[in-house]
Protein backbone atom coordinates (compact mmCIF):
# COMPACT_ATOMS: atom_id res chain seq x y z
CA UNK A 1 0.00 0.00 0.00
CA UNK A 2 1.47 3.33 -1.09
CA UNK A 3 0.85 6.40 1.04
CA UNK A 4 1.25 9.75 -0.67
CA UNK A 5 3.55 12.39 0.71
CA UNK A 6 0.74 14.91 1.46
CA UNK A 7 -1.05 12.34 3.62
CA UNK A 8 2.14 11.66 5.60
CA UNK A 9 2.67 15.39 6.14
CA UNK A 10 -0.96 15.87 7.21
CA UNK A 11 -0.75 13.00 9.69
CA UNK A 12 2.49 14.36 11.10
CA UNK A 13 1.12 17.87 11.52
CA UNK A 14 -2.04 16.49 13.13
CA UNK A 15 -0.04 14.39 15.57
CA UNK A 16 2.18 17.31 16.61
CA UNK A 17 -0.83 19.63 16.93
CA UNK A 18 -2.76 17.12 19.06
CA UNK A 19 0.24 16.49 21.29
CA UNK A 20 0.74 20.23 21.78
CA UNK A 21 -2.91 20.86 22.67
CA UNK A 22 -2.88 17.95 25.12
CA UNK A 23 0.27 19.27 26.81
CA UNK A 24 -1.17 22.78 27.15
CA UNK A 25 -4.47 21.45 28.55
CA UNK A 26 -2.75 19.29 31.16
CA UNK A 27 -0.50 22.11 32.32
CA UNK A 28 -3.22 24.76 32.41
CA UNK A 29 -5.12 22.57 34.87
CA UNK A 30 -2.21 22.97 37.27
CA UNK A 31 -1.74 26.65 36.55
CA UNK A 32 -3.17 29.09 39.09
CA UNK A 33 -3.39 32.82 38.78
CA UNK A 34 -1.99 34.99 41.55
CA UNK A 35 -4.29 37.26 43.53
CA UNK A 36 -2.43 40.31 42.15
CA UNK A 37 -3.00 39.12 38.58
CA UNK A 38 -6.72 38.59 39.14
CA UNK A 39 -7.06 41.94 40.91
CA UNK A 40 -5.26 43.67 38.05
CA UNK A 41 -7.46 41.87 35.51
CA UNK A 42 -10.60 42.95 37.38
CA UNK A 43 -9.30 46.52 37.54
CA UNK A 44 -8.74 46.60 33.75
CA UNK A 45 -12.20 45.14 33.16
CA UNK A 46 -13.86 47.74 35.39
CA UNK A 47 -11.88 50.49 33.65
CA UNK A 48 -12.99 49.17 30.27
CA UNK A 49 -16.63 49.21 31.37
CA UNK A 50 -16.33 52.72 32.75
CA UNK A 51 -14.53 54.09 29.65
CA UNK A 52 -17.16 52.56 27.39
CA UNK A 53 -20.13 53.73 29.42
CA UNK A 54 -21.05 50.25 30.64
CA UNK A 55 -22.61 50.60 34.09
CA UNK A 56 -22.74 47.74 36.62
CA UNK A 57 -26.14 46.51 37.74
CA UNK A 58 -26.34 48.17 41.17
CA UNK A 59 -29.64 46.42 41.86
CA UNK A 60 -28.05 42.97 41.48
CA UNK A 61 -24.99 43.47 43.66
CA UNK A 62 -23.18 40.43 44.98
CA UNK A 63 -20.22 42.22 46.57
CA UNK A 64 -18.95 45.72 47.40
CA UNK A 65 -17.31 46.16 43.99
CA UNK A 66 -20.72 45.92 42.31
CA UNK A 67 -21.96 49.08 44.04
CA UNK A 68 -18.66 50.90 44.49
CA UNK A 69 -19.70 53.61 42.02
CA UNK A 70 -23.40 53.68 42.96
CA UNK A 71 -24.59 57.21 43.58
CA UNK A 72 -27.50 58.48 45.64
CA UNK A 73 -29.58 61.64 45.28
CA UNK A 74 -27.56 64.85 45.22
CA UNK A 75 -30.30 66.94 46.82
CA UNK A 76 -32.19 66.40 50.05
CA UNK A 77 -35.03 63.89 49.86
CA UNK A 78 -38.19 65.22 51.53
CA UNK A 79 -40.13 62.64 53.55
CA UNK A 80 -43.79 62.63 54.57
CA UNK A 81 -44.51 64.27 57.89
CA UNK A 82 -45.18 61.92 60.81
CA UNK A 83 -48.06 64.26 61.67
CA UNK A 84 -49.97 63.41 58.49
CA UNK A 85 -53.24 61.54 59.10
CA UNK A 86 -51.83 58.33 57.60
CA UNK A 87 -48.93 58.28 60.07
CA UNK A 88 -50.00 60.26 63.10
CA UNK A 89 -49.61 58.24 66.28
CA UNK A 90 -48.50 55.05 64.52
CA UNK A 91 -45.01 55.03 66.08
CA UNK A 92 -46.01 55.27 69.76
CA UNK A 93 -45.09 51.66 70.58
CA UNK A 94 -41.81 51.90 68.69
CA UNK A 95 -40.92 55.16 70.43
CA UNK A 96 -41.59 53.65 73.85
CA UNK A 97 -39.47 50.61 73.00
CA UNK A 98 -36.62 52.89 71.94
CA UNK A 99 -36.47 54.18 75.52
CA UNK A 100 -36.08 50.73 77.07
CA UNK A 101 -34.00 49.03 74.34
CA UNK A 102 -31.30 51.56 73.55
CA UNK A 103 -29.28 50.77 70.42
CA UNK A 104 -26.04 52.45 69.41
CA UNK A 105 -25.27 51.96 65.72
CA UNK A 106 -21.77 52.36 64.38
CA UNK A 107 -21.31 52.28 60.62
CA UNK A 108 -18.19 51.04 58.83
CA UNK A 109 -17.31 53.58 56.15
CA UNK A 110 -14.39 55.40 54.55
CA UNK A 111 -13.62 58.93 53.28
CA UNK A 112 -14.54 57.94 49.71
CA UNK A 113 -18.03 56.95 50.89
CA UNK A 114 -18.89 59.78 53.29
CA UNK A 115 -20.85 61.70 50.65
CA UNK A 116 -21.90 58.89 48.32
CA UNK A 117 -23.12 56.32 50.87
CA UNK A 118 -22.80 57.26 54.56
CA UNK A 119 -24.96 60.39 54.41
CA UNK A 120 -27.81 58.33 52.92
CA UNK A 121 -27.66 55.93 55.87
CA UNK A 122 -27.94 58.95 58.14
CA UNK A 123 -30.90 60.32 56.15
CA UNK A 124 -32.82 57.03 56.24
CA UNK A 125 -32.57 54.25 58.79
CA UNK A 126 -29.68 55.63 60.86
CA UNK A 127 -31.87 58.32 62.41
CA UNK A 128 -33.80 55.63 64.32
CA UNK A 129 -30.77 54.52 66.33
CA UNK A 130 -30.45 55.98 69.82
CA UNK A 131 -26.89 56.92 68.87
CA UNK A 132 -25.37 56.94 65.38
CA UNK A 133 -21.62 57.05 64.72
CA UNK A 134 -19.63 56.51 61.52
CA UNK A 135 -16.17 54.95 61.74
CA UNK A 136 -13.63 56.06 59.15
CA UNK A 137 -9.97 57.00 58.70
CA UNK A 138 -11.00 60.64 58.36
CA UNK A 139 -13.10 62.80 60.69
CA UNK A 140 -16.31 64.34 59.33
CA UNK A 141 -18.46 66.46 61.63
CA UNK A 142 -21.43 66.38 59.27
CA UNK A 143 -22.04 62.65 59.79
CA UNK A 144 -20.36 62.51 62.39
CA UNK A 145 -17.42 60.28 61.46
CA UNK A 146 -14.67 59.33 63.91
CA UNK A 147 -11.08 59.23 62.65
CA UNK A 148 -9.55 55.86 63.53
CA UNK A 149 -5.83 55.14 63.27
CA UNK A 150 -6.18 52.53 60.56
CA UNK A 151 -5.61 52.16 56.83
CA UNK A 152 -8.57 51.95 54.48
CA UNK A 153 -9.25 48.82 52.43
CA UNK A 154 -10.66 45.34 52.95
CA UNK A 155 -7.38 44.14 54.45
CA UNK A 156 -7.88 46.51 57.39
CA UNK A 157 -11.53 45.87 58.24
CA UNK A 158 -10.67 43.72 61.26
CA UNK A 159 -8.39 46.45 62.60
CA UNK A 160 -11.08 49.07 62.04
CA UNK A 161 -13.66 46.87 63.80
CA UNK A 162 -11.48 46.45 66.90
CA UNK A 163 -10.73 50.16 67.11
CA UNK A 164 -14.36 51.09 66.56
CA UNK A 165 -15.65 48.90 69.37
CA UNK A 166 -12.87 50.20 71.64
CA UNK A 167 -13.90 53.78 70.85
CA UNK A 168 -17.53 53.02 71.62
CA UNK A 169 -16.56 51.28 74.87
CA UNK A 170 -14.45 54.22 76.03
CA UNK A 171 -16.81 57.01 74.98
CA UNK A 172 -20.41 55.74 74.80
CA UNK A 173 -20.75 52.61 76.93
CA UNK A 174 -23.45 54.08 79.16
CA UNK A 175 -25.50 55.53 76.31
CA UNK A 176 -26.86 52.22 75.02
CA UNK A 177 -27.67 48.63 75.97
CA UNK A 178 -26.92 47.08 72.57
CA UNK A 179 -24.24 47.95 70.02
CA UNK A 180 -24.84 47.35 66.30
CA UNK A 181 -22.08 47.17 63.71
CA UNK A 182 -23.26 47.68 60.11
CA UNK A 183 -21.79 48.74 56.76
CA UNK A 184 -22.58 51.87 54.78
CA UNK A 185 -24.51 49.68 52.32
CA UNK A 186 -26.57 47.92 55.00
CA UNK A 187 -30.23 48.86 55.49
CA UNK A 188 -31.54 48.14 58.99
CA UNK A 189 -35.10 48.23 60.29
CA UNK A 190 -34.14 49.35 63.79
CA UNK A 191 -37.63 48.89 65.24
CA UNK A 192 -37.49 45.17 64.37
CA UNK A 193 -34.03 44.92 65.91
CA UNK A 194 -35.42 46.30 69.17
CA UNK A 195 -38.33 43.86 68.90
CA UNK A 196 -35.83 40.97 68.72
CA UNK A 197 -33.87 42.31 71.69
CA UNK A 198 -36.68 43.45 73.98
CA UNK A 199 -36.83 40.19 75.95
CA UNK A 200 -33.06 39.67 75.94
CA UNK A 201 -30.80 40.66 78.84
CA UNK A 202 -28.02 43.00 77.73
CA UNK A 203 -26.13 42.13 80.92
CA UNK A 204 -25.52 38.65 79.53
CA UNK A 205 -22.72 38.15 76.95
CA UNK A 206 -24.47 37.45 73.64
CA UNK A 207 -24.68 38.74 70.09
CA UNK A 208 -26.97 38.27 67.08
CA UNK A 209 -26.84 38.40 63.29
CA UNK A 210 -27.01 36.21 60.18
CA UNK A 211 -25.22 33.03 61.21
CA UNK A 212 -22.71 31.13 59.08
CA UNK A 213 -21.29 27.76 60.16
CA UNK A 214 -17.67 27.32 59.00
CA UNK A 215 -14.49 28.34 60.87
CA UNK A 216 -16.10 28.80 64.31
CA UNK A 217 -17.67 26.01 66.44
CA UNK A 218 -20.78 28.04 67.37
CA UNK A 219 -20.89 29.85 64.05
CA UNK A 220 -20.17 33.48 63.21
CA UNK A 221 -22.22 36.38 61.87
CA UNK A 222 -22.08 38.01 58.44
CA UNK A 223 -20.39 41.39 58.71
CA UNK A 224 -22.42 42.97 55.92
CA UNK A 225 -25.78 41.92 57.33
CA UNK A 226 -24.72 43.54 60.59
CA UNK A 227 -24.42 42.07 64.06
CA UNK A 228 -25.37 43.43 67.45
CA UNK A 229 -23.51 42.95 70.74
CA UNK A 230 -25.01 43.14 74.20
CA UNK A 231 -23.32 45.52 76.61
CA UNK A 232 -21.80 42.54 78.44
CA UNK A 233 -20.43 41.18 75.14
CA UNK A 234 -18.87 44.54 74.28
CA UNK A 235 -17.22 44.80 77.71
CA UNK A 236 -15.87 41.28 77.45
CA UNK A 237 -14.57 41.87 73.92
CA UNK A 238 -12.69 45.06 74.80
CA UNK A 239 -11.49 44.21 78.31
CA UNK A 240 -10.54 40.58 77.75
CA UNK A 241 -10.20 39.97 74.03
CA UNK A 242 -8.95 42.81 71.84
CA UNK A 243 -5.41 42.92 73.22
CA UNK A 244 -5.11 39.25 74.17
CA UNK A 245 -3.31 37.27 71.44
CA UNK A 246 -4.63 33.97 72.79
CA UNK A 247 -8.21 35.16 72.17
CA UNK A 248 -8.25 37.67 69.31
CA UNK A 249 -6.09 38.14 66.26
CA UNK A 250 -3.72 41.03 66.92
CA UNK A 251 -2.96 42.32 63.42
CA UNK A 252 -5.47 44.03 61.15
CA UNK A 253 -5.73 41.20 58.62
CA UNK A 254 -8.25 38.42 58.25
CA UNK A 255 -11.96 38.51 57.56
CA UNK A 256 -13.59 40.88 60.02
CA UNK A 257 -16.70 38.81 60.66
CA UNK A 258 -14.81 35.50 61.01
CA UNK A 259 -12.24 37.01 63.39
CA UNK A 260 -15.02 38.53 65.49
CA UNK A 261 -16.71 35.13 65.63
CA UNK A 262 -13.51 33.44 66.76
CA UNK A 263 -12.96 36.02 69.51
CA UNK A 264 -16.51 35.74 70.78
CA UNK A 265 -16.35 31.97 70.80
CA UNK A 266 -13.19 32.00 72.94
CA UNK A 267 -14.76 34.61 75.22
CA UNK A 268 -17.83 32.37 75.65
CA UNK A 269 -20.09 35.05 74.20
CA UNK A 270 -23.17 33.23 72.90
CA UNK A 271 -23.94 33.49 69.18
CA UNK A 272 -27.71 33.74 69.51
CA UNK A 273 -30.49 32.56 67.22
CA UNK A 274 -32.23 35.57 65.66
CA UNK A 275 -34.90 33.66 63.72
CA UNK A 276 -38.56 34.34 64.46
CA UNK A 277 -41.04 31.85 65.95
CA UNK A 278 -41.64 30.37 62.49
CA UNK A 279 -37.96 29.75 61.93
CA UNK A 280 -37.63 32.56 59.38
CA UNK A 281 -34.50 34.67 59.29
CA UNK A 282 -34.25 38.36 60.11
CA UNK A 283 -30.68 39.41 59.13
CA UNK A 284 -29.75 39.05 55.44
CA UNK A 285 -26.38 39.39 53.65
CA UNK A 286 -27.90 40.35 50.27
CA UNK A 287 -30.61 42.65 48.93
CA UNK A 288 -34.23 41.45 49.37
CA UNK A 289 -34.53 40.25 45.75
CA UNK A 290 -31.75 37.70 46.17
CA UNK A 291 -33.50 36.02 49.08
CA UNK A 292 -37.09 36.38 47.91
CA UNK A 293 -36.80 35.15 44.32
CA UNK A 294 -36.37 31.36 44.01
CA UNK A 295 -33.24 30.34 42.15
CA UNK A 296 -31.52 33.72 42.42
CA UNK A 297 -28.87 32.37 44.78
CA UNK A 298 -27.02 29.35 43.38
CA UNK A 299 -27.73 26.37 45.62
CA UNK A 300 -24.33 24.93 44.67
CA UNK A 301 -22.54 28.14 45.57
CA UNK A 302 -20.89 29.21 48.79
CA UNK A 303 -24.00 30.68 50.43
CA UNK A 304 -25.96 27.47 50.96
CA UNK A 305 -22.78 25.74 52.13
CA UNK A 306 -22.19 28.46 54.72
CA UNK A 307 -25.62 29.10 56.24
CA UNK A 308 -26.04 27.72 59.75
CA UNK A 309 -29.81 27.32 59.56
CA UNK A 310 -31.74 26.05 56.51
CA UNK A 311 -33.41 28.69 54.37
CA UNK A 312 -36.53 28.27 52.25
CA UNK A 313 -36.90 29.95 48.88
CA UNK A 314 -39.51 32.56 48.15
CA UNK A 315 -41.20 34.74 50.75
CA UNK A 316 -40.90 31.93 53.30
CA UNK A 317 -37.21 32.83 53.57
CA UNK A 318 -37.81 36.03 55.42
CA UNK A 319 -39.50 37.05 58.64
CA UNK A 320 -42.22 39.68 58.57
CA UNK A 321 -39.99 41.32 61.17
CA UNK A 322 -36.84 41.28 59.03
CA UNK A 323 -34.03 43.41 60.43
CA UNK A 324 -31.38 43.99 57.77
CA UNK A 325 -30.31 43.67 54.14
CA UNK A 326 -26.88 44.19 52.60
CA UNK A 327 -25.39 45.57 49.35
CA UNK A 328 -28.16 48.16 49.25
CA UNK A 329 -27.30 51.03 46.84
CA UNK A 330 -28.00 54.58 48.06
CA UNK A 331 -31.08 55.09 45.88
CA UNK A 332 -32.55 51.82 47.13
CA UNK A 333 -32.16 53.13 50.70
CA UNK A 334 -34.87 55.68 49.92
CA UNK A 335 -37.04 53.14 48.11
CA UNK A 336 -36.96 50.87 51.17
CA UNK A 337 -37.60 53.87 53.41
CA UNK A 338 -40.76 54.65 51.44
CA UNK A 339 -42.00 51.06 51.17
CA UNK A 340 -41.45 50.29 54.86
CA UNK A 341 -42.34 53.53 56.59
CA UNK A 342 -44.70 55.41 54.26
CA UNK A 343 -46.62 53.15 51.87
CA UNK A 344 -49.89 52.00 53.42
CA UNK A 345 -52.40 49.73 51.61
CA UNK A 346 -55.86 51.15 52.26
CA UNK A 347 -58.09 48.93 54.38
CA UNK A 348 -55.29 46.57 55.39
CA UNK A 349 -54.32 46.48 59.06
CA UNK A 350 -50.57 46.60 59.54
CA UNK A 351 -51.06 44.08 62.33
CA UNK A 352 -52.29 41.44 59.87
CA UNK A 353 -49.93 38.87 58.41
CA UNK A 354 -51.29 37.05 55.34
CA UNK A 355 -50.23 33.48 54.79
CA UNK A 356 -47.45 32.78 52.32
CA UNK A 357 -48.42 31.40 48.95
CA UNK A 358 -46.42 28.86 47.01
CA UNK A 359 -44.36 30.36 44.21
CA UNK A 360 -45.24 28.51 41.00
CA UNK A 361 -42.26 26.65 39.61
CA UNK A 362 -41.94 25.47 36.05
Amino acid sequence: MNVSRPIVIALGVGFVFGLTVSYLFINTQRFSYSTDFLTDLQSHWLSYNKNNGIQPDFHDAHDHNDIEDAKGPTTEVVFHSPEEDAHKGEAVVAQDLAKSVRVLCWIMTGPQNHESKARHVKATWGKRCNKLIFMSSKADESLPAVKLNVKEGRDSLWGKTKQAFEYVYKNHLDEADWFLKADDDTFTIVENLRFLLKDKNSSEPMFFGHKFKPFVPQGYFSGGAGYVLSKAALISFVEQGVHNSSICRQDDGGSEDVEMGKCMDKLHVIAGDSRDTLGRKRFFPFVPEHHLIPGHIDKNGWYYKYIYYPEEEGLACCSDNAISFHYVPPNMMYVLEYLIYHLRPYGISMDSHPQDITVIKK
